[in-house]
């Protein structure tokens, strides 16, 4: 009784803070410091005097998630800002504009990649958004349909491997080392994103010569080559691959330092002149509020354990019936990313994925099969963060629902592939042992 009150007290401080229209990482810091009174005053945990030392251990629980973020960010925006980006979306549309599966394939794996590499769907649309809803656009899809391809392929993004945040906050919280997510993430967000782009993006309702659409996309900086772009990604790759073949050759580099090598290889074969320092700036001040929230989710995190909350949330999962579990998942799933973003993760992904576990199912397909469900709910408010941006840089002027709507049918194929993987999850457990 005791713990669910101080729940209550949880809850009723973010809808207090989101009712005076604070952001959601001040929603959350605010629902982890009332926690944390509430603890220290009912059951004496933790204890008043050492609430502070709590709330700023927590800050630290997924630093490494942190560096992964900023170092991967900052090498998707050096190769956008020498021109890299740009290049390869003209080149798509002058060597590809009359081959439309071919076309759209490509592109689909132009949003796919900056996401893939930083765990951030939202790095896809600041990044690449912009010359991707030009090319869709000029393909002749109407400009309500480019704003959900770019918002559900940007999702998958997110979910994609080598970074995954949502599976890297659950593994750290179940001890699950983070291996193994190759397959199991990456053919069904490929699949997923063709789906979406062919069903999204075949029926053209204008046509415009390749020479017009040429004129009106944006200019390379002189110099640019295929083999510019294409470098800094292989220097990640090779390290990446490199230390896979040869783990007990080679010391362990980890993502961040790789992200950095690439970065400054990206750098140095730029055909403009980028000021590193400045770039680095106004990335990290981008990334503020996800920096943020993953800092206060551990915080949240923390408090919700030390005070018994994480282990109620846990009995409440492990006491429902498994078939109405699976049912409310549908729901429950995005709605958590919807207002909690990447806090979901921690909060109902850690105790899930130990119940589901403990079921015999096979842990990292589980968190698999989540994290293609959880991108869906980026496109719900409150935070609604990549649909809010999807919006922003599509410039669509039609309503948020009308744009959302849009998105029905690869929204139910994902969370019925999400599900499924889930319910299977031992099945296709070899997907795990390959990927190793």
């Amino acid at each position: 009784m005791a713990i669910a009150l101080i729940l209550l007290v949880m809850i009723a401080a973010y809808v207090i803070a989101k009712w005076r229209k604070l952001s959601v990482e001040l929603c959350m810091l605010s629902s982890a410091v009332a926690g944390g009174i509430a603890g220290a005053l009912i059951v004496q945990a933790p204890p008043l005097a050492q609430l502070a030392r709590h709330l700023v251990e927590g800050t630290f629980t997924y630093l490494d998630v942190i560096l992964v973020f900023c170092t991967a960010t900052i090498f998707i925006t050096i190769i956008a800002e020498s021109g890299g980006v740009n290049y390869v979306v003209r080149g798509i549309i002058r060597t590809f504009y009359y081959k439309r599966v071919v076309v759209l394939l490509l592109l689909m794996f132009v949003i796919l990649i900056p996401g893939a590499l930083t765990g951030a769907g939202s790095i896809s649309i600041l990044t690449v958004g912009t010359p991707c809803a030009l090319a869709l656009g000029y393909l002749g899809i109407p400009k309500k349909r480019v704003a959900a391809i770019l918002f559900i392929i940007a999702g998958l993004s997110a979910a994609a491997p080598p970074v995954n945040i949502w599976a890297m906050i659950i593994s750290a919280g179940t001890a699950i080392p983070y291996v193994g997510f190759e397959l199991p993430l990456g053919i069904p967000v490929l699949m997923l994103g063709a789906f979406t782009i062919f069903v999204l993006g075949w029926k053209r309702e204008s046509n415009l010569e390749l020479e017009e659409v040429l004129k009106d996309m944006p200019d390379v900086p002189a110099g640019m080559s295929m083999w510019r772009v294409l470098l800094p990604f292989l220097v990640f790759f090779g390290l990446v691959l490199v230390s896979r073949l040869l783990p007990f050759t080679l010391p362990i580099l980890g993502l961040p330092l790789e992200f950095t090598i690439a970065a400054a290889v990206a750098l140095l074969v730029s055909p403009k002149k980028l000021n590193f320092l400045i770039l680095s700036r106004d990335t990290v001040k981008k990334l503020t509020p996800l920096l943020a929230t993953m800092a206060i989710v551990g915080s949240l995190q923390q408090i919700m354990t030390v005070t018994g909350v994480r282990g109620l949330i846990s009995f409440a999962v492990l006491s429902t019936p498994l078939v109405l579990l699976y049912i409310l998942l549908i729901l429950i799933i995005p709605i958590s990313e919807g207002i909690l973003t990447y806090g979901g993760a921690a909060i109902v992904g850690i105790p899930l994925v130990w119940f589901l576990d403990s079921m015999g199912l096979h842990a990292t397909v589980v968190i698999a099969g989540l994290s293609l469900i959880w991108p869906l709910g980026d496109g719900l408010p409150p935070t609604a963060l990549i649909g809010r941006l999807t919006i922003m840089f599509t410039k669509y002027e039609g309503t948020y629902w009308s744009f959302l709507k849009t998105t029905w049918l690869p929204w139910i194929v994902i969370t019925i592939i999400g599900m499924l993987m889930i319910i299977f999850s031992s099945e296709l457990s070899f997907l795990v042992r390959w990927s190793m």
